[in-house]
């Protein structure tokens, strides 16, 4: 009887200690977590046809190649379920092509810095902090740089405007322990831009919803 009082004395004294270890695992507010991992642009384009001199060319349309970078999330909590995110990321190059008229036009590099509001739906004491998010994206592009064989064919020139659109996420954390987190996100970005050249003096024009999935996997640390 007494080795059964001892026990479950033993048990009482341990369940606070335990039930705070459980959950200082999840997110609170005030924390600030910073993420770092391997994160993937893949285009899923839907192009307008090229415009050459004011005329649409049939059968033609403007093409961009997926890219990995590291990628880098920056999120405050301000509630125990609410957080604000910032997507950031090393330059994403991406070679763009033109169908029916030139495999590779030229390469460009861009940066999409995206602001979300983020959801936890999970109880706090969750090791496993599943999430999604919403929020506003601006894409700079940068470095566009027309190809050789692009330029031997009459090409002069090559520009794309920059893009403000709205972002989705899915994500989730899994807690290692207090700190440290392996952390996985799926993210849909609307990104319209119009490409600019021309063709022997001909201005050339086309507008491109780039629209990319956008996929990162690392690790995380929560200050």
């Amino acid at each position: 009887m007494s080795r059964t009082l001892s026990r479950i004395t033993l048990g009482l004294l341990l369940a606070p200690a335990l039930l705070a270890a459980s959950i200082a695992q999840a997110h609170q507010a005030g924390d600030i977590i910073v993420r770092a991992g391997a994160i993937t642009v893949d285009p899923r384009e839907d192009s307008g046809a090229v415009e050459a001199g004011g005329a649409a060319l049939a059968g033609t349309g403007a093409t961009l190649d997926s890219d990995t970078q590291l990628g880098l999330n920056f999120a405050y909590m301000l509630t125990d379920k609410l957080g604000v995110e910032l997507l950031a990321a090393t330059p994403f190059s991406h070679d763009v092509g033109v169908t029916g008229v030139i495999n590779k036009l030229g390469s460009i590099k861009h940066l999409p810095p995206t602001l979300s509001l983020v959801y936890y739906p999970m109880d706090s004491g969750a090791a496993f902090q599943p999430y999604v998010g919403a929020g506003i994206n601006y894409t700079w592009f940068f470095d566009e740089d027309l190809g050789s064989a692009a330029e031997g064919a009459g090409f002069d020139g090559f520009s794309l405007e920059n893009s403000w659109g709205l972002a989705a996420q899915l994500g989730a954390d899994y807690m290692l322990d207090d700190r440290w987190m392996v952390n996985a996100q799926v993210r849909y970005i609307d990104i319209d831009t119009t490409g600019k050249t021309s063709l022997n003096g001909a201005p050339v024009r086309v507008d491109v919803d780039v629209d990319p999935w956008v996929y990162m996997v690392g690790l995380g640390y929560k200050f």
